[in-house]
């Protein structure tokens, strides 16, 4: 399992008044060798509490060079202390990239790629977006991006010269909800309805191979339903979930009070570098509190169902995920779980963050 490791800032610099780019030395070796549309997650002590955060990486895999976006939420800790006392020289402790929010490039493959992203939502698509560019020499790439005013728009010079160099591969469509357009189609929020007068005048739907999104969740759910009702697949739209509105993980399930008297804990044991911990715990505690609690390192971030940091796979027994933001359908088939979002249902359960 990955460890944190410092990394020292190398450069700081404002994208937007509240956003910065954070570019790090990673350390000797390839445990920060990152694929195209993934995070970091981070952690510093304010006030003596630790505090995890994941950003995702803007830059792309031809760069060479690792950054994060960081925009600043109203009353974030961790994101205020970056937007105004990051300094060069100082240090940061990250765990190695992570994320499935991308798709294998070939530098043979012909497709067209269709992103959409909200507010800081742009960071990892960007990514995604420069490694397409620069991977897929016979691939375009087509980016809905949604702000409220022109103020707001991350990366706005980045995407300005992307589009300039890689002239006829690269479609850029500002949406903002706030600033009048000389399109009123452009003017307003990104939702299905939108969606669907966008694919009848704009963009050719039926030539998209893959769909990214990265926003708030209710902007995320009207899009992926008019990319379905307009003929993609699941297996062809990736979603990439903000965390910075997920403080905490969701409420804990309801336990009867029948169920809590007669079957109260559950043995678990969690295996995790090769060794094994085995411990009793509360069917009301999730499978990650519990882990922590009996001094297990296990990796989390979120812990509202968003990251994936906490992946593990469930070998034995049963649990009840409450909320998946982050695996796929096929990967809760084969046994992995949030471990954030997992309660026991059984009376011994096995998980295994090696897998």
């Amino acid at each position: 399992m990955a460890r944190f490791q410092s990394l020292t800032v190398t450069d700081v610099h404002k994208t937007i008044r509240d956003a910065v780019v954070v570019s790090l030395a990673a350390p000797e070796g390839d445990d920060f060798d990152f694929i195209q549309g993934q995070y970091l997650t981070f952690r510093r002590d304010f006030d003596g509490e630790e505090l995890r955060r994941s950003y995702s990486i803007c830059a792309g895999l031809d760069d060479n060079t690792l950054q994060v976006g960081i925009k600043r939420v109203e009353g974030g800790a961790f994101s205020t202390w970056a937007n105004e006392e990051l300094k060069v020289g100082d240090t940061l402790e990250a765990m190695p990239p992570q994320g499935r929010f991308y798709t294998d490039l070939n530098a043979d493959a012909q497709n067209h790629y269709l992103g959409f992203a909200g507010g800081s939502g742009i960071t990892p698509v960007l990514s995604i977006l420069r490694s397409v560019l620069t991977r897929e020499p016979n691939s375009r790439f087509t980016l809905v991006y949604a702000n409220r005013a022109v103020n707001t728009i991350m990366f706005r010079a980045e995407l300005e010269d992307l589009k300039n160099t890689y002239m006829g591969r690269v479609n850029i469509i500002h949406v903002l909800e706030a600033d009048a357009q000389d399109i009123d189609l452009f003017t307003g929020r990104v939702d299905e309805e939108k969606c669907a007068k966008l694919f009848s005048s704009w963009i050719d739907i039926k030539c998209v191979d893959t769909a990214f999104i990265c926003g708030p969740e209710p902007m995320m759910l009207g899009i992926a339903a008019a990319l379905r009702s307009h003929g993609l697949s699941d297996e062809q739209i990736k979603f990439e979930l903000f965390a910075a509105s997920q403080q905490g993980r969701a409420k804990q399930r309801k336990v009867s009070a029948t169920d809590a008297a007669a079957h109260a804990t559950t043995e678990a044991s969690v295996k995790m570098d090769g060794a094994v911990r085995s411990f009793t715990m509360p069917r009301d505690q999730s499978l990650l509190d519990a882990a922590l609690d009996n001094a297990v390192d296990a990796p989390f971030a979120c812990k509202a169902g968003v990251c994936s940091t906490c992946r593990a796979r469930v070998t034995e027994g049963e649990v009840e995920m409450l909320t998946n933001h982050a695996l796929e359908d096929y990967e809760v088939a084969a046994g992995f779980v949030l471990t954030c979002q997992c309660y026991p249902l059984t009376d011994t359960v096995k998980f295994d963050y090696d897998q």
